[in-house]
């Protein structure tokens, strides 16, 4: 194992992990923590580096199935629904991840901070892409990380190291997940605008006829240019974070499904039980059930 990530192993594993997702001292910086492998699970990726210390872990978006472990890093530029599953883990050596979380205006101060040029762009692509982990990246990383032994300088540093992070990573392997976003009047960063003001209304009527007029954009033209980013069309992506968001609601404030069911905008309970079944391919109260299951088991 490379001396940055036996590095990046000890500084997680000095961590008193649970099962899951695990908040760090450092905002942007979450650690997951996995001792078994996992079925196919759906979730909603926000911008982030992800880059696995251990195991190995398949993503799904789409028809397009990303799998990747510590030679290499996962980059989603967006808010993207995706399936994933974790593929190694053991109890000995369980699955282990970084992520670290950006903005649109932390990759905006980058570029202007380093004077990075990037080409301009009317195409736009799917966000999300694994590519080699390079050195330069592994050392930035391991600087960001390394603040969890010095609490006192994270204000001071974390932001710095972020935008190296975020450096590296649009100097390098063409990163157009990131770059398609470099342009205000890019049909990229017009997505991404709308993608922020669904997630931040997301219980209010949304009609995308206005969604589409708010970025000057024709509705022919912003649906193609949102499911080429998103993979998915805007109506099936408000959906789906409707849907998560009352999973999140009853798993974590112990709200029964009717009441998760109208707090997230559904009329009918049993229309919210069925989409619910369609799209996590499991019952809401049986997936609940399982998932404090989990919970006592650790």
């Amino acid at each position: 194992m490379d001396n940055r990530f036996e590095n990046l192993l000890h500084l997680i594993q000095m961590q008193s992990l649970k099962e899951g997702i695990n908040h760090t001292l450092i905002p942007s910086v979450n650690i997951f923590k996995s001792s078994n492998t996992t079925q196919t699970l759906q979730t909603i990726y926000e911008p982030s580096l992800f880059i696995i210390i251990q195991g190995k872990k398949l993503v799904t978006i789409n028809n397009q199935t990303i799998e990747y472990d510590s030679s290499s890093y996962l980059i989603s530029s967006s808010f993207l629904p995706v399936s994933g599953k974790i593929t190694q883990a053991s109890e000995n050596k369980p699955f282990l991840s970084l992520q670290i979380i950006f903005n649109l205006k932390q990759i905006f101060e980058t570029i202007e901070q380093f004077s990075i040029k990037a080409k301009k762009t009317s195409h736009t692509k799917l966000a999300i892409s694994s590519y080699n982990i390079t050195e330069n990246l592994l050392d930035a990383t391991s600087r960001l990380v390394n603040l969890l032994k010095n609490p006192e300088d994270i204000n001071a540093l974390s932001d710095l190291y972020l935008k190296e992070i975020l450096y590296r990573l649009l100097i390098s392997n063409n990163n157009t997940e990131l770059k398609q976003l470099a342009f205000a009047e890019g049909n990229a960063y017009k997505v991404y605008q709308t993608i922020l003001y669904i997630n931040d209304n997301l219980f209010d009527l949304i009609f995308i006829e206005d969604l589409a007029k708010s970025v000057n954009m024709s509705i022919s033209s912003f649906h193609k240019h949102f499911k080429t980013i998103t993979s998915v069309s805007p109506l099936k992506y408000i959906k789906i974070q409707r849907l998560q968001k009352a999973k999140s609601l009853m798993v974590s404030e112990n709200m029964d499904i009717t009441g998760a069911s109208f707090s997230v905008g559904y009329q009918s309970p049993s229309q919210f039980s069925r989409e619910y079944t369609s799209y996590f391919g499991i019952s809401p109260s049986l997936d609940i059930k399982n998932i404090k299951q989990q919970w006592i088991k650790y």
